[in-house]
């Protein structure tokens, strides 16, 4: 009978990982027990980091607009009011394209403030 080397896929597997802890510091790197701890929360921090990442982006970018409004519109205007102003007015831009337009082009920004304001005024609130 022919001799049969075994553990391929086994070695497949852990070349597989020891490639993934490239750049770890000490036998993190190198060590296949450590390197497979390492990684796995090192992944799962990496999934963590992309959620917190959206959730930042999305904080952001209403104070980006907060201010925007504040600065450009009435006394009393907050975020809050011209969110639902743009909703009342049938105005579909979304909080990133928003943020977007206060931070970059003002002007735009203020006339789309004002047609909010002039298709959905600030009166007694109705449901």
């Amino acid at each position: 009978m022919t001799r049969v080397k075994r553990g391929t896929i086994a070695n497949k597997r852990r070349k597989k990982l020891l490639k993934a802890v490239k750049g770890f510091k000490w036998s993190r790197k190198s060590k296949y027990r450590a390197a497979k701890e390492a990684v796995y929360h090192a992944w799962r921090n990496a999934f963590i980091g992309r959620k917190q990442k959206k959730r930042n982006m999305r904080r952001l970018q209403t104070i980006k607009i907060n201010a925007a409004v504040r600065m450009y519109g009435q006394d009393g205007a907050n975020y809050s009011r011209f969110i639902n102003q743009l909703k009342k007015a049938n105005i579909e831009l979304d909080r990133k394209v928003l943020a977007q337009i206060a931070e970059k082009y003002p002007e735009i920004f203020k006339k789309i403030l004002l047609s909010a304001r002039e298709k959905h005024p600030e009166g007694g609130e109705s449901h």
